[in-house]
């Protein structure tokens, strides 16, 4: 690919898709820490999240998001929580992405400090809300509020991790910052 028109094409797409997906579920599989009242467990999955929101934008978090997070479960043996963590993990990826298109215009140029509270607010009112109300519907809500620490904990360690991924990736190869589509 010699030139920027490469990164929009359908196969590009589908395969950094595909490879994000990869990367989410491994990240989401890799460290998993109990929730005991819900059976839920905090990961990584998010910082996978945030970086493909920022490197590649809101539809492949989206779906590698979404789909990343609903194998993991399904791998893990949490398969009742697969399509509500698609739900809530694809949301949290475009939502994100949608606003980072936003904020990363040249008219906009919001701070990384202001963009990234922002960002982390939307993430974590989607994530943890989310998994507040299906773990209310599911074990009831005394254990579901249980979790919210735990997910707010996992959103910021998400949205720092995927920032500083992103920005090393973005040093080590400057093309990088023209995948986004």
């Amino acid at each position: 690919m010699n030139n920027s028109s490469g990164y929009k094409s359908i196969s590009f797409k589908i395969a950094s898709a595909a490879i994000l997906t990869a990367v989410t579920v491994v990240m989401t599989i890799a460290v998993r820490i109990p929730i005991a009242p819900t059976r839920g467990y905090i990961n990584l999955g998010d910082l996978a999240i945030y970086f493909t929101a920022l490197s590649l934008g809101p539809m492949t978090a989206f779906i590698a998001g979404g789909l990343g997070t609903a194998i993991a479960d399904i791998l893990s043996g949490f398969s009742q929580w697969a399509p509500f963590s698609f739900l809530i993990h694809g949301l949290q990826g475009l939502a994100v992405g949608l606003i980072l298109r936003l904020l990363l215009r040249r008219e906009n140029r919001f701070s990384v400090i202001a963009s990234g509270i922002i960002v982390f607010t939307v993430g974590t009112v989607i994530m943890a809300g989310g998994y507040f109300a299906v773990g209310s519907l599911m074990a009831g809500a005394g254990a579901a509020v249980v979790e919210i620490p735990g997910n707010i904990i996992q959103n910021l360690a998400g949205i720092i991790g995927g920032y500083l991924l992103y920005s090393a990736v973005k040093r080590a190869y400057p093309p990088f910052i023209n995948f986004r589509w």
